[in-house]
């Protein structure tokens, strides 16, 4: 393909044009990102909210995978009802690019929420009297329902870099917390159309759909949490899984 354009995006043809061209030269940056698992434990299996991404995405079209998405700048200037615990906090600044701060920390918990509440109109938080204003569109929707966000329900259960390999990358940092955190009802799923078919499902199930590989390790990491005390969830090394050389490499985050 030497001296030829590269084409307009297809997504029949996305695997493909998901990847660099050629290995020579720096890879992409990665860009900072949060994903937010909601579990539901009211039925007989724990069931998480997943969604599937549209076919015109160029990242991971049609694939199955839970709300999220990279951090914005207003999510290091809004300010939280509840901030992160210190433990996660910890955690969340262990090998951060750059200059880690309490900061940094907080803006990617509060990515998890917003875009959780874009993606699917579900409100992680809880009610406060005087309502918060942003300059934000997405949070001033979230706070015009009377809410904050209570970042100590979140817990930080692993990390992933996207290959270098890859045309666009991603540091993603995966919280999950429990349904009981949603202002309003877990059932009334809407949101921005970017995730297609949201709806909960167990694990088992989750299983079986179209998964990006990092999103098919995250839930066997959520089901062996899951089987654990609070306790023990919280004492559980957080997994890193970044690359070297085009090797991937799983490392542990502890305090």
């Amino acid at each position: 393909m030497s001296g030829a354009q590269k084409g307009a995006f297809d997504p029949k043809q996305s695997r493909d044009q998901e990847f660099r061209e050629s290995s020579a030269g720096r890879a992409v940056r990665p860009r900072d990102a949060a994903t937010l698992i909601l579990v539901r434990n009211d039925g007989a299996s724990p069931q998480v909210l997943m969604g599937q991404r549209h076919a015109n995405h160029k990242f991971m079209p049609n694939k199955f995978v839970f709300p999220g998405g990279r951090v914005d700048p207003a999510d290091s200037r809004v300010r939280p009802a509840q901030d992160l615990r210190d433990d996660v906090a910890k955690l969340l600044k262990d090998r951060m690019r750059g200059t880690p701060s309490d900061n940094r920390a907080r803006a990617l918990a509060m990515a998890a929420i917003r875009e959780t509440f874009e993606e699917t109109g579900l409100a992680i938080g809880r009610l406060i009297d005087t309502p918060q204003r942003s300059k934000q569109k997405d949070w001033n929707e979230y706070f015009a329902l009377g809410v904050s966000p209570a970042l100590n329900a979140l817990d930080f259960i692993a990390r992933a870099i996207t290959p270098p390999y890859r045309t666009r990358r991603f540091d993603t940092r995966f919280f999950i917390t429990d349904a009981e955190h949603i202002h309003g009802d877990p059932s009334a799923v809407k949101g921005s159309g970017e995730l297609q078919g949201l709806h909960w499902i167990t694990i088992r199930d989750a299983q079986d759909l179209d998964l990006p590989n990092i999103t098919r390790t995250i839930l066997a990491e959520i089901d062996e949490r899951l089987r654990l005390s609070l306790a023990e969830q919280r004492a559980r090394p957080v997994p890193f899984i970044h690359f070297r050389r085009d090797q991937a490499i799983r490392d542990m985050l502890t305090l």
